[in-house]
């Protein structure tokens, strides 16, 4: 069986957070009679006093990376591509990043979403985990010293995970690196600089520690790879572009991975390609075959903690247009709810820019946007209209381009979640990282080093496979690369913090975003996020300053 989160676990888990929550929240008792540790308790002491007791925790954190796509219905995860050069809302209710200067100001919710998940979840329970390995009472519980590091560099790993994305999106923050037994009310900001560079220390231990791979049984869990990869990405914040090179040419030229370019897995004897493969469900993993993915969040169907908080892989729900809505020529239902089509709500769409602008010198040979891997053809599929069957014709009201019936990717189509077709979701694992990604990081290490040639070779490993034209190293700049993310990997890359740290989101959203009020409301403050004003003010003993403009 796959590596999942049981009920059970996720239930202890979560009730073993809350407990770290409320130690770091109201403190620890000193009366005597209070200091018993009751055996059925799920405290920390309890629960991390067995290797049994690390795994359940490891699970814990796990849990909570996966929350970030899926801990809310329609939010966080979304808001990384909302209001960008590659996506907007099909629905004209909804206001995240329709108008930036009254939508993303200190006191929204969006604000708050990821700061929230990464101090109260991920980085509370990567710390516990990291201090309590380190207690010299506890050594003996591990098989090894080894087997020692390597739950600790697990942890790590999601620590300078957590604080890498802070550092994306709000610059520098507070950097908490042990749990608090009483209140704490005098955090500072660290510097977006010294943020990173912490980040990538936890990454420099992870790499060292964690196993190449793990068993089939195991599949989700943290292998060296997904460290060098993260670390790539580091050095390149930290402009260290010779150890970017260096750690991202080890994972590639490692041998444990490679790019898929040969159809494999549950669909490769139907019509489609290796592009689509890489997504058809059943296929992110290694047991199928994919030696492309590195790091894979874990869901599944019916099976009790296969989801997420908010039940499953959302991703149809937010990006696949509201075809239910779509009404026939003679006024009647045209669509209705399919096992093949989902669900989806318009929560999120692409851009014109990524449509059509991102495709017209490569249209009809790159398999990225193939037939397999962007629908842009419908047909009437409720029985009951006249039009069944039929070719939905072209629409210009705004309602259905925008909403209604446009393009979308394949690359998110899988089954049901749990058998409903009207829940716009999936128990379809989610790729966060794989070496197309790897490739384009290196080639972005090069840019910055000038070394064009290299950084056209790698880009060119990607479009290669994509049956894409190569280009010359000439034209390779940081916006073609860009451009070239925005191809292989949207969906799978949170595209504002890839923006934010690239210093480019504000130009390259005036740029191509499709909303005139999107692109005129966007300010040059806007490149990083507002630091919560509840963070702010729960900090009174020190000033947690905020990010200019806001």
């Amino acid at each position: 069986m796959k590596f999942k989160q049981s009920l059970s676990v996720i239930r202890s888990i979560s009730m073993l957070a809350g407990c770290c929550a409320l130690i770091l929240l109201v403190g620890s008792c000193k009366d005597q009679f209070l200091n018993e540790v009751p055996q059925s308790s799920l405290s920390s002491d309890v629960v991390l006093k067995s290797r049994a007791g690390f795994d359940n925790y490891i699970t814990g954190l796990h849990q909570a990376a996966r929350d970030e796509l899926s801990q809310e219905d329609l939010g966080s995860f979304y808001d990384m591509y909302l209001g960008t050069d590659i996506a907007t809302t099909g629905q004209e209710q909804t206001v995240n990043f329709r108008n930036y200067t009254t939508f993303l100001t200190p006191t929204s919710a969006a604000a708050s979403s990821f700061w929230n998940w990464g101090y109260t979840k991920m980085i509370l329970r990567a710390n516990t985990v990291i201090e309590y390995a380190n207690k010299p009472e506890l050594k003996g519980i591990f098989a090894s010293e080894a087997d020692r590091n390597a739950v600790i560099a697990e942890a790590r790993f999601f620590r300078g995970y957590t604080y890498n994305l802070l550092a994306n999106l709000y610059g520098g923050v507070p950097i908490v690196d042990v749990t608090y037994q009483a209140p704490k009310t005098d955090f500072v900001r660290a510097s977006r600089k010294e943020v990173y560079e912490f980040a990538k220390a936890d990454l420099e231990f992870a790499t060292q520690y964690l196993p190449v791979t793990v068993a089939k049984a195991n599949e989700g869990r943290i292998v060296k790879g997904a460290a060098d990869h993260l670390l790539t990405e580091i050095y390149i914040n930290l402009g260290e572009y010779d150890k970017a090179i260096e750690s991202s040419s080890r994972l590639i030229n490692s041998g444990t991975y490679q790019l898929m370019t040969s159809r494999f897995g549950v669909r490769k004897d139907q019509p489609g390609d290796v592009y689509a493969d890489l997504f058809a469900e059943g296929n992110q993993n290694r047991s199928s075959g994919n030696l492309e993915s590195i790091y894979v969040w874990q869901y599944e169907n019916l099976t009790p903690g296969g989801a997420g908080t908010n039940n499953g892989n959302n991703t149809i729900r937010g990006w696949v247009p509201f075809l239910p809505n779509l009404k026939d020529p003679s006024g009647g239902t045209g669509m209705v709810v399919s096992d093949s089509l989902g669900r989806g709500v318009a929560y999120s769409r692409p851009t014109t820019f990524f449509l059509y602008d991102l495709w017209k010198d490569n249209w009809t040979n790159d398999i990225r946007n193939s037939v397999y891997n962007i629908r842009r053809t419908f047909y009437y599929n409720n029985p009951a209209s006249a039009y069944f069957g039929k070719m939905v014709e072209k629409r210009t009201a705004n309602e259905d381009t925008m909403r209604n019936v446009y393009p979308y990717l394949r690359k998110l189509e899988g089954k049901p979640f749990n058998g409903s077709n009207t829940s716009g979701r999936t128990g379809k694992d989610f790729i966060v990282y794989r070496l197309a990604e790897t490739y384009l990081l290196r080639a972005e290490a090069y840019v910055r080093k000038n070394d064009l040639t290299s950084a056209a070779a790698d880009i060119n490993a990607v479009r290669n496979r994509a049956k894409a034209k190569p280009v010359a190293p000439a034209d390779v700049t940081i916006d073609y690369i860009l451009d070239e993310r925005g191809r292989e990997l949207i969906t799978e890359e949170p595209r504002r913090r890839t923006l934010s740290r690239m210093g480019k989101l504000v130009e390259r959203t005036r740029k191509y975003q499709s909303r005139v009020d999107v692109r005129s409301t966007i300010q040059d403050y806007h490149e990083l996020y507002p630091i919560p004003q509840s963070a702010i003010d729960a900090n009174f003993s020190a000033k947690l300053t905020q990010n200019p403009g806001y």
